[in-house]
């Protein structure tokens, strides 16, 4: 993020934060990393947030060395670039939290160094595939009891082709329900070209249709569930999803900043338009690149089709609602104790 734009974001922060208030009104992002700084190639990488338009693709080349080229050699005027070493992402990443009064619930393999860092502003959550054989139900059930984490999630099973209403991943999602622990399912966007990675060959663009999780809701009436990324793009069965499951929630990780503004906004207002914006909640899906979250949260704030109600809403009070905070808990988040 460049000077300029860095400026316009903490302006305006402070307009909607309201005049000399001495701590900025509290965020959560429910969508945040604590990864290496390698996990997009070898750093730094850059990203243009948000981007205009994807790099086009000629098969007989491999798509890995062209979407790493992009992460290199960003065409965009502003790219944001990543840290060079994993201590320079969580401290920049902890830095912007501590200046602008957000609180992540932040999964990821370093998210225990994050947490020692800064324990009041990471909300340690636990992190899901089948890419990870350790966690087995004996093993996550283990964990989920220590009380140390606050999500169940991300669930990254689409990037194993898998989904969330599989039989498979039927004893997880038990142990979450009855442990009431909240569960955060990927279920939209990946990486562009995403099945075309490395290791990634099971991912199916299906599953992106937030209608994949309906068989898991009526086996799991009592699951608090929220869908990351919002079901991008498949509005209509997202909508459809909310409308018969009033207890699914969606964050707005990565398209919030990964996609076009315009096609965010699109996005974003069609779910408002349809009586759900008391379901949204804000997330980063911050990896590598830290100031992503500050165009993130600008994209909630420029948003003209929200009011003002609805923009604090998005980006806390619903997550506020969903986590089950306490008012001593709010009162604290705001600086009213």
């Amino acid at each position: 993020m460049n000077r300029v734009t860095s400026v316009i974001l903490t302006a305006l922060l402070t307009l909607c934060n309201g005049m000399a208030q001495e701590k900025p009104l509290p965020i959560i992002d429910m969508h945040l990393h604590a990864l290496p700084a390698a996990l997009n190639g070898p750093p730094p990488t850059a990203i243009c947030a948000p981007p205009q338009e994807w790099p086009t693709h000629d098969p007989s080349q491999s798509w890995a060395s062209v979407f790493m080229e992009a992460l290199k050699n960003p065409n965009c005027e502003s790219p944001i670039w990543g840290g060079k070493t994993d201590k320079e992402v969580m401290d920049k990443t902890l830095e912007i939290l501590q200046e602008h009064n957000i609180y992540g619930v932040t999964s990821g393999s370093l998210v225990d160094d994050y947490f020692q860092n800064s324990p009041g502003r990471i909300l340690p959550a636990l992190h899901f595939s089948f890419f990870n054989k350790d966690l087995n139900p004996e093993k996550v059930k283990s964990m989920l009891l220590t009380g140390k984490y606050h999500v169940f999630g991300e669930v990254a099973i689409q990037y194993n082709g898998v989904s969330a209403s599989d039989s498979i991943f039927e004893p997880y999602a038990k142990i979450a329900e009855d442990l009431d622990i909240p569960i955060g399912i990927h279920v939209g966007t990946g990486p562009p070209g995403a099945a075309y990675l490395p290791g990634l060959n099971n991912y199916r663009a299906k599953l992106h249709s937030p209608l994949v999780v309906e068989e898991l809701l009526m086996r799991h009436p009592k699951l608090r569930i929220y869908l990351m990324h919002a079901g991008y793009p498949m509005i209509d069965d997202l909508i459809a999803v909310l409308w018969t499951h009033p207890q699914v929630y969606v964050d707005i990780g990565v398209i919030c900043y990964g996609i076009p503004r315009k096609a965010f906004h699109t996005y974003l207002e069609r779910i408002v338009e349809a009586g759900f914006g008391k379901r949204i909640m804000f997330g980063s899906d911050q990896m590598n690149w830290p100031e992503t979250i500050f165009v993130g949260i600008e994209a909630v704030q420029t948003a003209d089709f929200l009011t003002n109600e609805q923009k604090r809403d998005i980006l806390y009070n619903n997550a506020a609602r969903f986590l089950r905070f306490s008012e001593e808990q709010i009162a604290q988040h705001h600086g009213n104790e």
